[in-house]
């Protein structure tokens, strides 16, 4: 990964958590809700109605990650 992207990324990343302030409090609520093998499914429906679903299968790492989300929201 680029780190001049990720550098990019940072700015658009806070103003999304800005605008949309719940959504790290649903990564920090379910680090403590899923264990492995869980199943993690998004859908998208755009405004002309098409809908786009996937699906992640939680392994180790995803645990790991989330748990850290999780004690950020404590703090």
């Amino acid at each position: 990964m680029n780190p001049l992207g990720v550098m990019k990324l940072k700015p658009l990343f806070e103003t999304f958590c800005q605008d949309h302030p719940k959504f790290l409090m649903f990564l920090g609520a379910i680090g403590g809700a899923v264990d492995k093998d869980s199943v993690i499914e998004v859908k998208v429906i755009s405004s002309q109605g098409q809908t786009t679903k996937t699906n992640i299968k939680v392994n180790d790492n995803d645990i790991a990650m989330f748990q850290e989300f999780s004690k950020l929201m404590k703090k």
